[in-house]
């Protein structure tokens, strides 16, 4: 009998071996070893500078935390962390991101629209005016509702559409969700057709970052709340939602987001099913339960 032809992820990039490649490695490595040097040279050298130490610090640190980690970062997980998928985006430096907690059917069109009848604002792009803007929000405790969020990437690429829900007025608190686009004839593990995945998470304040030191937004652990709050804000504002949720999509675990943060999540994932929404219909309009869609439930193959 023969043997059944393997077929090779088409998410997987093989790289070739050329000369050019390997120049590119040599380079990219010699530019992470140059910048630890500079590090290293302009901490020793701050000590003699009396006072001019304290600004000389914030130099060390900026070019730590936002040139030689994020370098290493980069280099480190080229090596070992792998390009398909795993159930996890990926931060700017290749660190392991947010988890996908949620997959969605239905239209770029259906999801902009249910999203935004459900009380969600989609995220600005991140942009010089945007940065400096969210800068001083944060500072001066004023809203900003479009406030961008980072990008995270899957399949090879940023997250397509970004939403958010300010807390009481506080850009350092907000509810948050990144969505991908699933790429053509595309499956999650298990055979399941989805037509965007997402991850979504709740931002509780404002630290730096345990890998990179990076200021960045600091997340709850419990991702599983923010996914079943985005869940149920779709579900209450449109009646014609479907929820199917693949149990055990991935096992339960404890593990740490791009930002060092803790995160555990129980391995459920909700599938939202957006395409038999027509139109603005408040669940609690509806006057016989029974005509809601009900939850239906999967098992996965973990």
């Amino acid at each position: 009998m023969a043997e059944p032809v393997k077929r090779r992820d088409p998410l997987v990039q093989r790289r070739r071996l050329s000369v050019n490649a390997a120049l590119d490695d040599a380079f990219f490595v010699f530019a992470g070893v140059a910048a630890i040097w500079l590090a290293y040279l302009l901490i020793t050298e701050a000590f003699s500078w009396g006072w001019w130490a304290i600004a000389f610090a914030i130099a060390f640190w900026l070019l730590l935390a936002y040139l030689v980690l994020p370098r290493l970062h980069s280099i480190l997980t080229r090596i070992y962390v792998p390009s398909y998928f795993i159930g996890r985006a990926r931060t700017s430096d290749g660190l392991l991101g947010d988890p996908v907690n949620l997959a969605v059917l239905g239209t770029q069109e259906q999801l902009t629209r249910c999203m935004a009848e459900a009380g969600w604002t989609r995220a600005d792009e991140i942009t010089a005016a945007s940065t400096w803007r969210i800068v001083q929000s944060t500072v001066l405790r004023r809203s900003y509702d479009e406030a961008p969020v980072s990008p995270l990437f899957l399949f090879g690429r940023r997250q397509d559409l970004a939403y958010q829900q300010e807390v009481e007025g506080n850009p350092a608190k907000r509810h948050h969700v990144r969505f991908w686009r699933c790429p053509e004839g595309w499956m999650l593990p298990g055979g399941h057709r989805v037509d965007w995945v997402a991850a979504g998470t709740f931002d509780r304040a404002v630290g730096f970052s345990l890998f990179t030191l990076q200021v960045t937004h600091k997340i709850d652990a419990d991702i599983d709340i923010e996914r079943d709050h985005i869940v149920r804000t779709l579900r209450d504002a449109h009646a014609g939602v479907r929820i199917v949720i693949i149990r055990d999509f991935s096992t339960g675990y404890h593990s740490r987001n791009g930002g060092g943060d803790s995160i555990h999540t129980d391995g459920d994932l909700p599938v939202i099913d957006l395409r038999h929404v027509t139109k603005a219909q408040p669940a609690a309009a509806v006057t016989d339960p029974d005509d809601q869609a009900p939850v239906t439930e999967l098992r996965g193959l973990s």
